[in-house]
């Protein structure tokens, strides 16, 4: 397939759904296209009404090019990411895999402009991560959570207000920040560095004083890291965990049991941040997204170093923490449905204590005036003893 054919191609689903997320080739179903979490068909002239493994081979090969390197991965690890460019209309995030034998594509929509943390409506935290000046900020979550994103709103922050050298390492490379204030050097796995690690030590070299890696996926990476904020660097980066207990925890696993104790204090003293973050489904269409944010102090570091325990985890300290602007995920949920973007079958069904939802949603309603019991009356049973 020639590259014009492909470009025309997406640029006619983009036509036709302008709001897209995603865009999904999978073999034996028609091209789909995802908006606000929901895939749906996309009836377009191209293919038959379903895709073949040939078409989603030549869709491939096209989006490979001459990228000879990318094709080596695929074929080795079963999967490769890569960015495409459509002209000047879009641009995406990736990722071709083997599924059953054949190849699937899913395409993520990358939003052009940089958003900023004020038009996002983050919490004000947002604003002081991008004035911290070393150790390491965590952005967890699961897959097209909005992690990139909300990390671009600090770099861009930094950039507005900062005159820093600042080095990213991504895969892809998704948000092309410009050259305002700081000076970006950007890096694409596959094309310009071969591995995190590998990158992350040679960034080492290049004299920044902020360093993103798009994800820490090995013991390597980390180790690394932890010595970059640990001489001086501000890192940001991602894992793909819930909350804050399993990041650490995800963390120490990486490493032998032996080195556990020297790893809790390492992280102890360059831990400044671990946002986790979940898109829950907006009442007028879309998403909106729920924090889980911790701030380090005394008592993080303290259970970094021992663990959680009984009356000492870091949900309960998180609690506490209110004044540093620190939330739980169960509170920040219950801001989301106070303001009217999420209902009531939302919050709970995206709850980590649905016990502290519920109690929460029946205060709501006490304040609106609203019953929250379902019972209309109550009255002595006069007649129980002698039926008895």
């Amino acid at each position: 397939m020639k590259t014009y054919e492909l470009d025309r191609i997406l640029s006619r689903i983009l036509e036709t759904h302008p709001d897209l997320s995603d865009i999904n080739f999978t073999p034996g179903k028609p091209p789909q296209v995802e908006r606000d979490g929901v895939l749906c068909s996309v009836c377009e002239d191209f293919f038959t009404t379903e895709l073949s493994p040939y078409h989603t081979d030549l869709l491939a090969l096209s989006l490979i090019g001459r990228h000879q390197s990318l094709a080596e991965t695929l074929i080795r690890d079963g999967a490769c990411d890569l960015s495409y460019q459509l002209g000047e209309k879009a641009r995406f995030r990736v990722n071709i895999f083997s599924s059953s034998g054949h190849y699937s594509i899913v395409l993520r929509k990358l939003t052009t402009q940089i958003p900023t943390i004020s038009e996002l409506e983050l919490p004000e935290p947002f604003y002081r991560m991008a004035e911290e000046k070393n150790g390491i900020i965590f952005f967890t979550g699961a897959t097209g959570m909005g992690k990139t994103t909300s990390l671009a709103t600090i770099l861009n922050e930094i950039n507005q207000n900062r005159s820093l050298h600042i080095v990213t390492l991504e895969d892809p490379i998704e948000y092309l920040h410009p050259q305002i204030q700081s000076t970006f050097n950007q890096r694409e796995l596959g094309l310009d560095f071969s591995d995190f690690a590998g990158g992350l030590r040679s960034a080492l070299r290049q004299a920044p004083k902020v360093i993103l890696v798009g994800e820490m996926r090995d013991r390597e990476t980390v180790e690394i890291g932890l010595s970059a904020a640990e001489t001086g660097h501000l890192v940001l980066t991602s894992l793909h965990t819930v909350d804050a207990g399993q990041t650490i925890n995800r963390i120490l696993g990486m490493f032998e049991r032996a080195e556990e104790r020297m790893i809790r204090i390492r992280l102890a003293e360059t831990v400044r941040w671990i946002v986790s973050q979940r898109l829950l489904p907006r009442v007028e269409g879309g998403r909106v997204p729920a924090f889980e944010i911790l701030a380090t102090n005394l008592r993080i570091q303290d259970t970094i170093i021992h663990g959680e325990s009984q009356g000492k985890t870091f949900n309960e300290i998180i609690q506490a923490g209110k004044s540093q602007g620190m939330v739980t995920f169960d509170d920040s949920i219950l801001q989301l449905h106070q303001a009217g973007l999420i209902d009531e079958n939302t919050a709970m069904g995206y709850a980590s204590r649905k016990d502290v939802v519920g109690r929460g949603l029946d205060r709501d309603r006490v304040r609106r005036g609203e019953a929250t019991s379902s019972i209309d009356a109550l009255e002595l049973d006069e007649g129980y003893e002698e039926r008895k």
